[in-house]
């Protein structure tokens, strides 16, 4: 999920009382709920280097036990050199910051996996990618939820000269956890229903996405691929037919030779370890080949996407 989202869920948990276990609470939470994308740094070094580094090592189970040893030590290091403040009944405990740390940080990975991005649980071990397909990478139906819970329970937590008032905040994650769990829902039915139109136009499926789109939670975008090419569709709850596919496919393997030339490089193959529907597009030049790699489930368009790259094939020289 975006940033937003993430900070958010650890103002929230701050203010649903967890803020008062010990000093420097709300900021334990809401760094930890952050921490795990410190990994964007690795965008420094170029995109597909960055989609291939993305939620790995960070977002992993080791990432998992690691982070918030290291969060709890730096939330130390701030409190001792900041010591003068922190004192008497606002002591600094150490043990319940570890605790507070070991949320935050689980928080990140499990709204990450919401979406079509995915997460590769398993890093280091394994590279596995596994997506939930729930959510809208930004939901501005969470972020009203969330702030909502936020500004009331701090309002009335002043109002009633109170360091914490938590009921708001707690309805609000109540809430979000409720609407998460229904849009969960939601998908492994619309995965159904989009199966059985994809037989009934006469499609096998061998994988397919339903997948939200911002906004709109009745609606999904949908790519179903069969043995040799990618169909794109839309699914509407609230309409009939639910399900329409559009005219366009694209070949879900590459069948040009200087696509096959094109992977034989490293930054294609970060990208294609990251890439769940991949396919190429080839455009010839007198002396060489243009190959753009672009993924399915963020754009049809690979010239004017974030999520595509592009490699040049050289070309031997046809004869005179």
């Amino acid at each position: 999920m975006d940033p937003v989202t993430h900070t958010m869920v650890g103002v929230a948990i701050a203010e649903a009382g967890l803020k008062r276990r010990t000093a420097l609470g709300t900021a334990t939470l809401v760094i930890g709920a952050n921490l795990p994308d410190v990994d964007v740094l690795s965008l420094f070094w170029g995109p597909e280097t960055g989609l291939w580094f993305r939620r790995g090592a960070t977002h992993g189970v080791l990432a998992l036990v690691v982070l918030p040893f290291v969060l709890t030590l730096g939330m130390w290091g701030w409190s001792w050199a900041r010591r003068s403040k922190y004192s008497g009944s606002t002591d600094v405990r150490l043990g319940q910051v570890l605790l507070l740390a070991f949320l935050a940080v689980m928080t990140h990975p499990l709204l990450d996996f919401l979406n079509v991005y995915g997460m590769r649980w398993l890093m280091p071990f394994r590279e596995t990618w596994y997506y939930a397909d729930t959510l809208f990478i930004v939901d501005p139906w969470v972020w009203v939820m969330l702030a909502a819970g936020v500004f009331l329970a701090r309002k009335n937590a002043r109002a009633n000269r109170m360091a914490v008032w938590p009921r708001p905040a707690r309805v609000a994650l109540s809430a979000m956890t409720v609407y998460i769990a229904l849009m969960a829902a939601s998908n492994v039915a619309a995965r159904s229903i989009v199966s059985r139109a994809a037989v009934a136009q006469e499609l096998v499926p061998v994988r397919l996405m339903v997948a939200p789109v911002a906004v709109n939670p009745f609606r999904r975008s949908v790519v179903v691929q069969d043995d040799t090419r990618y169909h794109f569709g839309t699914m509407r709850w609230l309409a009939r037919p639910m399900v329409e596919f559009a005219d366009l496919t694209y070949e879900s393997r590459p069948s040009h030779p200087a696509a096959g030339a094109a992977l034989r490089g490293p930054r294609p193959r970060r990208f294609l370890s990251w890439a769940r529907f991949p396919y190429f597009q080839v455009e010839a030049y007198a002396d060489h080949y243009l190959v753009r790699i672009a993924d399915a489930r963020y754009t049809l368009d690979p010239e004017r996407s974030w999520a595509a790259t592009e490699v040049v094939v050289g070309r031997a020289p046809s004869n005179p």
